[in-house]
């Protein structure tokens, strides 16, 4: 395990920590709400892309430097902030003190928009970023230049691996205790669609009977038309082979660890990844109900681990600033089809600011 020092004077600002992949979700939220944090405790991520302040406007920017950045289609604001920012729960931040003049925010919280915000107790030092507005996960985001990564001596358990993706505790479940569509489906189906309109170049699939078609279907048609010649796409990944032949498209889990999109032994096909924790329940979903196969629970007993309703009334949707975040970092955007697409998408979504 891992601690984070402040990079002038040594003050430990974390707990002991151990890394995992940066959540798919990480950037997207429910408006108007107050989130949970994004980390699991005892863990931390490092996102390699550009984040936070400065940002400059697209049209000051131009295509070829907000490609450097990770933007391949026009957006508002390119970031131009530092890259490899290390995100981990509040509750193992350490030594860090708010900076008053720097904790700005919409309405609940502070949302980072000055940049760091937290000092270090030590030496005063800007370290560190905290995030929790609403519509955001509570996140403390450590500056990169600022801090040193040193052992904390305690020994560590395993790195997580593809074998964790059969623990039912891995398992993210689709439905929030209140009863909701949970917000990591909503936004790892966004990224997913992302991905997924790349691959066809915005033409038809068929999703496979069960889980997949049942959570997915609704959002995959809002996205994506209906017509002949559709292209099969299919539920793979540890213990989970694809059928032969090859469906055209594999939905794959991405590794808990590095992220990396898991791939059938020498296959170069197309795949699309989906978060390990949303693969994994449709890849196990598990006791799906909390009644008995046959006749009734017993007299007496009652069950709280379920939700009241085993589904929202409404269909699953896709977070749209989580596909459109994800389609305009892809490179095939460029191409002029998709391009298309996403200027349609923007217009029907977006009308008062599509231009």
């Amino acid at each position: 395990m891992d601690v984070f020092a402040c990079a002038g004077c040594g003050t430990e600002l974390t707990a002991p920590v151990s890394r995992v992949a940066l959540p798919v979700h990480v950037d997207h939220g429910r408006w108007e709400e107050l989130h949970p944090p994004l980390m699991e405790p005892e863990t931390y991520a490092v996102d390699p892309r550009p984040t936070g302040p400065p940002w400059r406007p697209w049209s000051e920017v131009g295509a070829d430097a907000a490609a450097r950045q990770g933007l391949f289609a026009p957006v508002y604001s390119v970031s131009f902030g530092a890259r490899n920012r290390i995100v981990v729960a509040p509750g193992d931040s350490r030594s860090m003190t708010l900076i008053p003049d720097k904790c700005e925010g919409y309405c609940r919280g502070v949302d980072g928009r000055s940049g760091p915000n937290l000092a270090c107790l030590g030496c005063g030092r800007a370290v560190a970023t905290r995030m929790d507005d609403c519509g955001m996960w509570q996140t403390v985001w450590l500056e990169p230049h600022e801090v040193a990564r040193r052992s904390s001596r305690l020994p560590a358990g395993p790195p997580p691996d593809w074998d964790d993706l059969a623990r039912a505790g891995h398992r993210a479940p689709p439905v929030e205790p209140d009863g909701s569509w949970s917000r990591r489906w909503e936004a790892a189906v966004g990224v997913a669609l992302a991905h997924l309109v790349a691959v066809t170049e915005d033409r038809p699939v068929s999703l496979p009977a069960g889980p997949v078609a049942e959570l997915l279907g609704h959002a995959v048609g809002r996205h994506l038309p209906a017509g002949p010649g559709a292209r099969s796409v299919e539920l793979a990944g540890p213990g989970v082979r694809p059928s032969r032949p090859r469906p055209d498209i594999l939905l794959v889990p991405r590794h808990p660890l590095t992220g990396a999109s898991w791939r059938p032994p020498d296959d170069d096909g197309a795949v699309v990844p989906l978060d390990s924790g949303v693969w994994a329940y449709l890849a196990h979903p598990g006791e799906t109900s909390p009644l008995p196969a046959t006749g009734g629970l017993p007299e007496g007993v009652l069950r709280d681990d379920y939700p009241l309703r085993a589904r929202p009334w409404y269909p699953l949707t896709a977070h749209p600033h989580a596909f459109e975040d994800t389609l305009v970092r892809l490179p095939e955007v460029r191409a002029p089809r998709l391009h298309g697409y996403l200027d349609a998408y923007r217009r029907a979504v977006w009308p008062a600011s599509a231009g």
